[in-house]
C-alpha cells in the first residue's frame, strides 16, 4: 500500500513530466522524458500512461511518444480569465500601449525563467518577434527578469544567480556583471534598460504588492538604436504607469 509521501512524490514527478514539454517541443518519448527529468524510465512509463488517462497528455502512437493535450491550455486559460491581477491590469496595459505607442508586458517567475502573463504588442505586424501570454524568456538576459531579481529577497536572488551559473557556463562572469548592473539600476533609478535582441530596447520595473507574487512590468520598442536618452524617456513613462498599477492593485 502506498503512503501519502509516495502519492506526493508521484504527483511531483507527474508535474515534472509535463514541464519537460518546453517551448518548441512537440513530442517526447519516455526515454527523452527520463533524460530531461532525471526520473527513472520505468517510472516515466507508468506516469505517462496515467497522464494520458487523465487527459493531460495525448498518446502519439505512430511515434511512440506523447504531446501535451488540450487540457493543459485550458488550465492556462482558466488562470488568465480568473486572475484578479490580469483583470485589473490588462485593460490598463492595453490603454497605455496605445497611448505611448509601445509594447507593454507583465511577467513573473517560473523557476529561473520569466513567463509572460500578458503581452500587448502595439503593432504586431512589424514586430521582430511575436510575444504571447505563457511564453518564457530567460530571466538573466531580459529586462523583465532583472527587474524581478531586484524585487525579490537577497536569499532568493542568490539562489537564482547560482542557477544562472549552471545554465550559462562560459558567459557567466560578464553575464552576472550585467545582471548586477541592472539590479543596481533598479535600486537607483526604479527601472533597468536592456537590449538583449538587436534593434529592441526594453525597460522594466518590479511590481511589489503585499500578499501577491513579485511581478515585473516592461515597455519595449523595436527597430531602434538604443540610447541613454531613449531609455530615460521610456523609463519615465514606465515608472508613472507602474505607480498607477500599484495603486490599482492596492499597493503603495
Amino acid at each position: 500500500m502506498s503512503s501519502a509521501g509516495d502519492g506526493n512524490r508521484s504527483l511531483q514527478r507527474g508535474i515534472e513530466i509535463l514541464r519537460a514539454f518546453r517551448q518548441g517541443i512537440d513530442v517526447l518519448g519516455n526515454g527523452e522524458i527520463a533524460e530531461r527529468t532525471g526520473i527513472p524510465r520505468a517510472t516515466v512509463s507508468r506516469l505517462t500512461r496515467t497522464l494520458v488517462q487523465s487527459g493531460m497528455l495525448d498518446d502519439v502512437r505512430n511515434e511512440r511518444a506523447y504531446r501535451l493535450a488540450a487540457a493543459v491550455i485550458s488550465l492556462g486559460h482558466a488562470m488568465r480569465v480568473s486572475s484578479p491581477v490580469l483583470n485589473v491590469l490588462g485593460p490598463m496595459m492595453r490603454a497605455e500601449s496605445m497611448r505611448r505607442k509601445l509594447n507593454v508586458g507583465l511577467a513573473t517567475a517560473d523557476r529561473s525563467m520569466m513567463v509572460y502573463l500578458e503581452s500587448i504588442r502595439f503593432n504586431p505586424r512589424v514586430a521582430l518577434r511575436n510575444v504571447v501570454a505563457g511564453q518564457q524568456v530567460p530571466m538573466e538576459s531580459t529586462s523583465l527578469g532583472r527587474a524581478y531579481l531586484a524585487g525579490i529577497s537577497e536569499q532568493q536572488r542568490t539562489r537564482l544567480l547560482a542557477s544562472f551559473k549552471r545554465r550559462r557556463i562560459g558567459a557567466t562572469q560578464n553575464l552576472l556583471a550585467e545582471v548586477q548592473r541592472s539590479i543596481r539600476s533598479v535600486k537607483r533609478d526604479g527601472y533597468c534598460a536592456v537590449s538583449w535582441q538587436r534593434g529592441v530596447l526594453a525597460v522594466a520595473t518590479p511590481i511589489i504588492v503585499k500578499d501577491l507574487p513579485v511581478y515585473a512590468l516592461n515597455m519595449s520598442t523595436q527597430n531602434v538604436a538604443p540610447t541613454a536618452r531613449l531609455s530615460a524617456e521610456m523609463g519615465g513613462y514606465l515608472l508613472a504607469f507602474a505607480k498607477r498599477c500599484n495603486e490599482a492593485l492596492g499597493g503603495e
